[in-house]
């Protein structure tokens, strides 16, 4: 049984040959395309598992790639990019990215990430019904359907963010340290990256909280790690 389809869009050839020398080697097929034209009309043509895109492109910003695929499509989105600043990151996750991985990077790390978005997947629907939702004041976490409201609105995460939430509604009054937290959710390829924490539980608060400064879920243990108060 072939492994998942997944388009590789990125423009430096060089990355571009490594990236999918990487995935032929571990089984995995791929569709390449060096532009922002090219890759949009690869998703419509080929409907990929998964996209690996690089914000930096000849034609358009892999931004607004990712606004385009999302009038449409749920498809994961792993960003591959040099830029490393937090806010890059941001708009990247709030433009509807899943992921986000900075050159320069490993190939161990390239596949730990497409490990950990394969076994969302595969496990999305899994949740078994004793503990199918989760309630903690306004915030409501449905297990079984992966939906996640405030206020009996629902809200829009990414992957990654709804793993951090559904970690910590799971843990509910305890500290969880940065590196408990990054081996949960992202593996050991990730373990002490809290710079990389930090923006996803960024990202998480602005849709959760009210007021992000003064959270009323999340809270941060500086040095430390962060906790889910109880409402």
């Amino acid at each position: 049984m072939n492994k998942p389809l997944i388009l590789v869009v990125e423009d430096d050839s060089a990355v571009r040959n490594l990236i999918t020398t990487t995935l032929e080697t571990h089984n995995y097929r791929y569709q390449a395309a060096p532009t922002g034209e090219a890759a949009i009309l690869e998703a419509v043509s080929y409907n990929p598992e998964v996209i690996l895109l690089d914000l930096g492109l000849p034609d358009m910003d892999g931004i607004d790639i990712i606004r385009k695929i999302r009038t449409w499509s749920k498809v994961p989105i792993i960003v591959i990019s040099a830029r490393s600043e937090d806010t890059d990151k941001i708009d990247a996750l709030d433009a509807g990215a899943d992921d986000y991985l900075t050159k320069p990077f490993s190939v161990e790390e390239l596949l730990a990430r497409l490990r950990v978005t394969f076994r969302r997947l595969n496990d999305t629907g899994r949740s078994g019904p004793q503990d199918s939702v989760f309630t903690n004041g306004d915030l409501k976490i449905d297990y079984a359907a992966g939906c996640v409201y405030m206020k009996d609105k629902e809200l829009h995460l990414t992957p990654i963010e709804y793993k951090l939430l559904c970690l910590l509604a799971r843990n509910v009054g305890k500290v969880l340290t940065h590196t408990y937290i990054t081996k949960e959710v992202w593996g050991s390829a990730w373990d002490n990256d809290v710079a990389s924490l930090r923006v996803f539980m960024a990202t998480l608060r602005k849709k959760i909280e009210a007021d992000p400064s003064n959270p009323r879920y999340i809270q941060t243990h500086v040095g430390v790690g962060y906790r889910m108060l109880k409402n």
